[in-house]
């Protein structure tokens, strides 16, 4: 095999989904030269199979809460650089049950005092934010302004230009990275790269690179499946982001609300094929006017290759029971996996020298990426 010439940098990053065009775009921004490495020929993994939800609600006051705002401040940036679509339409809780309802009373209360900012709405007003809530036994919703949307596909399409153009970036697709280590990157193509520093964001993949890093990093392998309409007829405009009581049960921000162990119980005795398959509802608009459905947790060892139309039929079920949309015609459904850590907003390991691993920030990569990559830079310094 014929081997290239090799360049110079001072960052090489490795892999171009959201964690490493976030860790890649705050390295530039730093001053320093950057190369950024996909094996694919645009990246294809988790960070364009979401919602484009950019949603600091999700997170527990204090450092986790205070990272997502800041996120949410760097992808303003973002697109106002870029050009990329962001829709800054907040979200809606909504409130069928009344388990769920004190659980978002709950969360009002303790927000208090903190820079978390919601507030609870009657079913008139939640109808008066989104045509999406189903009146049916709606006894309300809590309301947040601070999540975005933002188009996954476009914006891993998208960001690589813009880090070339606007920040240096020197964007290379098709690198398949096959050894990091001495400050050497090798490809399977032969080229190769010297770099400084060394940064894996190619998600649960890192095990191919670094495998014994890998089976030592406690990682799970979470599966969903998701779904999209067709654009709504007529303009329909969802409005903010809307998510069903069934939500209540998935994030960790809600954790200290005390009715929410009652919520759990009850969604486990009436539908505990729910849980069979962490499903909890969520949609989301992109500006095309296509409404985005999910989504479902399948973990490790229950991960099939093969996507279950029972799953689709739960959501698209608990879906209808929540929610009203004009026309409910799927055109597209998927399947994404990413990896989380138990206890670490995004996993780190350093399998060698100047290389460190950087991944899985647990299905809150377009919430957390920017402003846990500021960070890692920061404490670089």
């Amino acid at each position: 095999m014929k081997h290239l010439a090799v360049t110079q940098h001072d960052v090489a990053v490795v892999g171009a989904g959201i964690v490493g065009l976030a860790h890649a775009w705050r390295a530039a921004v730093r001053g320093l030269k950057v190369v950024l490495l996909e094996r694919s020929p645009i990246a294809c993994g988790a960070s364009i199979r979401n919602f484009g939800m950019v949603w600091p609600i999700g997170q527990p006051p204090g450092p986790l809460f205070d990272t997502a705002m800041r996120s949410r401040e760097l992808w303003l940036e973002t697109a106002k650089g870029s050009g990329l679509w962001l829709n800054e339409c907040g979200s809606l809780h909504l409130a069928h049950r009344a388990d769920e309802l004190a659980v978002l009373e709950e969360f009002r209360d303790a927000a208090r005092g903190t820079n978390i900012a919601v507030e609870l709405l009657t079913p008139e007003q939640t109808r008066n934010r989104t045509a999406a809530a189903k009146p049916d036994d709606l006894l309300g919703s809590m309301w947040s302004s601070t999540e975005c949307c933002v188009n996954p596909e476009q914006a891993i399409y998208r960001l690589p230009a813009w880090l070339h153009e606007q920040h240096g970036v020197e964007c290379c697709f098709g690198a398949n990275v096959i050894a990091a280590e001495d400050g050497v990157l090798s490809a399977s193509d032969g080229r190769s790269w010297q770099a400084d520093r060394t940064v894996i964001c190619s998600g649960h993949d890192f095990q191919t690179l670094f495998p014994e890093a890998f089976h030592n990093s406690g990682l799970r392998i979470c599966k969903l499946q998701m779904l999209r309409t067709v654009a709504q007829r007529d303009g329909w405009k969802l409005g903010p982001h809307v998510a069903s009581g069934l939500t209540l049960r998935h994030y960790t921000s809600f954790a200290g609300c005390p009715s929410l162990a009652a919520l759990k119980r009850r969604v486990a005795e009436e539908t505990p094929e729910l849980d069979r398959f962490g499903i909890h509802v969520m949609m989301s608009q992109n500006q095309h006017g296509q409404v985005v459905l999910g989504d479902s947790h399948e973990y490790d060892d229950r991960i099939s290759i093969f996507d279950r139309s029972e799953i689709d039929e739960l959501m698209l079920r608990e879906l209808g029971k929540q929610f009203v949309l004009p026309d409910w015609t799927i055109e597209r459904r998927w399947h994404g996996i990413y990896a989380k850590h138990p206890e670490q907003p995004i996993f780190t390991a350093e399998p060698h020298p100047g290389v460190t691993v950087r991944v899985a920030p647990g299905g809150a990569g377009m919430t957390m990426s920017f402003g846990l990559a500021e960070q890692f830079w920061q404490d670089q310094a």
